[in-house]
């Protein structure tokens, strides 16, 4: 009898031209249709923690031609949709594009915005809200906002119902005057209202620089080492399984 013939092991340079096609279409997926994100900060908290992984939908506003809003603005396929106000958003940073930052769109291009002693009045119309019982999300805190002096309001943004904090003794940022949003402009505001870099801070946010909107929580965990763009040198670990698959609001 004779022995079954071995099959001859590829070596790397066969394999490459699999490999790259391989890369390219995840690469083309994460361009078009959704990409993750990991949380690096408070900004968006309670709604979003420090260590969350989300799915981003970047269909959410228009088929762009792929790999377009890489390098440059992006180049749109169909007729792009606007943000609403609301949506949660992943965003090219206005004052440095190769950082991407994450906020809630509150005010939307002809909208009259203000913020007064915390307050956000939009066309003249103050945001209305509901104080609640905080204690279950103290507890589901990030260790670094733990001791702070933080009150808990109900709230609906645009068709978006979700929850805010207050710091109540931080009043650096109670204020923001009068102002008429331009065209293709966006108002963007952190749930964490008085611990969040936002347009109070450094203006609107472009329709160009936006990358796609939050859909869902698919990881969250936090590890005893920092990665590149985090709050804090360095975090506990914690795994928060209950928050895997939380729709974002």
């Amino acid at each position: 009898m004779f022995g079954r013939k071995k099959k001859k092991k590829k070596t790397f340079k066969e394999e490459l031209p699999s490999l790259t096609i391989i890369i390219f279409v995840v690469l083309l997926f994460r361009s078009v249709f959704f990409e993750p994100y990991k949380i690096p900060t408070g900004s968006m908290i309670p709604t979003l923690l420090i260590g969350d992984y989300i799915l981003v939908n970047k269909l959410a506003y228009g088929l762009k031609v792929p790999f377009s809003d890489w390098f440059t603005d992006p180049v749109y396929i169909s007729e792009p949709k606007k943000p609403q106000r609301g949506d949660i958003i992943v965003f090219k940073y206005p004052r440095d594009t190769s950082f991407n930052y994450i906020k809630r769109v509150l005010g939307v291009p002809g909208d009259t915005l203000e913020v007064v002693d915390k307050k956000v009045y939009i066309n003249g119309e103050l945001i209305p809200w509901e104080p609640i019982d905080g204690k279950e999300i103290m507890e589901d805190m990030d260790d670094k906002f733990k001791y702070y002096s933080f009150k808990f309001y109900k709230t609906k943004t645009g068709e978006h119902e979700h929850v805010i904090q207050l710091d109540e003794d931080n009043y650096y940022l109670a204020n923001f005057p009068k102002t008429t949003i331009p065209k293709d402009m966006f108002f963007c505001m952190g749930d964490n209202r008085d611990h969040s870099s936002d347009s109070r801070v450094w203006s609107f946010v472009p329709f160009s620089h936006v990358k796609g909107e939050a859909l869902f929580v698919w990881w969250s965990m936090t590890l005893p080492f920092s990665w590149p763009w985090e709050e804090d040198l360095d975090h506990p670990l914690k795994f928060r399984p209950w928050r895997i698959g939380t729709a974002i609001e």
